[in-house]
């Protein structure tokens, strides 16, 4: 029987940077990822400036500002004609005053190498975990798992003191626990594409939202493309997809002001990528012997990029909380239930957010009823007092309760 103090389950943003810390803490981790490797396209690739600070603590500013990345300072939107600066991060308080635009395999190999270096954290790579271990009382023990990585597929079971589902927003630990997330409606999927188009002054530097005749797209600049989100009402992926690959270019290149070359590299379907949106929360988080953060633990709207962060924030929370538990060999539920109590904050804040961006600026768009000479009074009041953009850039890039990296963590 294999065994850890802390199994890990998913290799993305919350469980790197969970293992990273719990490893920094000397305490054996393992994190098991299904896949061979971090290369996945359209996720979550904005690092904002709550986690570029945590970085910074952790002593690994200057790896990070070794990778590419482009730096988002403003987010613009036009509406018909006219123009909205809906977030400035330009004057927010810190060092970091923008979002840098980074591949996540990029973020997530820091994450891992800075990791390698702790003597107690294992990545174990092409595992894919099937389900939980339980002891007589019913308390989570640890996973098993199918192990990829001779090819053959070998089952095994690693035992755990504490297991963490950061397996994302269709986790099969959460499913295994018995847990099920409250739905919130949304009114919208997403087509996610890049786009090789010449870069201008309007979308340099900028998340760019236009809105026009029922239509919306989204764009933000990855210096030689840009990665571009159209929105869809809800399930009509199948109807738009049977009108054409050349009725879509002709759309998008219309409403972001690119010429049918640019929009030539789109070259089929299969370039367009659909995001099914779906949002939800669990009430309750964990279970004996397991806990769930990040997106197993609440599914956020694609809106304002934060779910890469806040998953982030939720595994500093869970390392700072549970090292000293973990280190005694004595995680109780109550200590499960600071975690969420010290996230439920940020989460629902952001969410309710995001809710009401979708009723405010979505829903109406793409019904074709939100006009730009009858804006939302949000909106009003964002054109009239520049002073509201530089809150709403701090909102978004920094968020309610950022964490810290704890002190047994940090590096110089």
């Amino acid at each position: 029987m294999e065994r850890t103090t802390c199994c890990v389950v998913g290799g993305g943003p919350a469980g790197m940077m969970l293992g990273l810390l719990l490893a920094r803490a000397e305490l054996d981790v393992t994190v098991l990822e299904k896949h061979g490797d971090f290369l996945r396209d359209f996720r979550g690739d904005t690092v904002h400036p709550s986690t570029l600070r945590l970085l910074d603590e952790l002593g690994l500013g200057e790896r990070f500002a070794r990778l590419p990345a482009r730096r988002l300072h403003e987010m613009r939107m036009h509406i018909d004609d006219a123009t909205v600066v809906a977030g400035d991060l330009r004057r927010i308080p810190g060092r970091h005053k923008y979002i840098a635009m980074v591949p996540q395999w990029d973020f997530l190999d820091l994450l891992a190498g800075a990791a390698a270096e702790e003597p107690s954290f294992t990545l174990r790579m092409r595992t894919a975990v099937t389900g939980l271990r339980r002891d007589a009382a019913g308390r989570v023990t640890g996973v098993h798992y199918t192990d990829h990585g001779d090819g053959d597929g070998t089952p095994g079971e690693l035992a755990a003191d504490l297991t963490v589902a950061c397996d994302g927003r269709d986790s099969l630990v959460r499913r295994e626990a018995g847990l099920t997330p409250a739905s919130f409606e949304v009114p919208m999927d997403v087509w996610q594409v890049r786009v090789p188009a010449p870069r201008d002054a309007v979308k340099e530097g900028r998340v760019f939202l236009s809105i026009r005749d029922g239509q919306v797209a989204a764009t933000m600049d990855r210096g030689d493309y840009y990665q571009t989100s159209y929105l869809i009402k809800k399930g009509t992926d199948a109807e738009l997809r049977a009108q054409g690959i050349d009725r879509f270019r002709e759309r998008l290149g219309s409403l972001l002001g690119w010429d049918m070359e640019a929009m030539a590299e789109i070259r089929s379907w299969d370039d367009v990528k659909l995001l099914e949106v779906t949002m939800g929360r669990l009430a309750r988080w964990h279970r004996p012997g397991l806990l769930c953060i990040g997106d197993a633990a609440h599914i956020m709207s694609p809106v304002g990029g934060v779910g890469v962060n806040l998953a982030v924030q939720d595994a500093v929370a869970a390392a700072r909380i549970l090292a000293g538990p973990l280190r005694s060999g004595s995680v109780r539920g109550r200590d499960l239930e600071r975690v969420q109590k010290r996230r439920t904050l940020p989460t629902t804040f952001t969410q309710k957010s995001q809710l009401g961006e979708h009723a405010m600026l979505l829903r109406p768009a793409l019904k074709g009823t939100l006009r730009g000479d009858r804006l939302p009074l949000p909106l009003r009041l964002l054109r009239a007092v520049p002073a509201l953009r530089t809150v709403a850039g701090y909102l978004g890039g920094v968020g309610v309760r950022p964490e810290h990296a704890p002190s047994f963590a940090r590096r110089p």
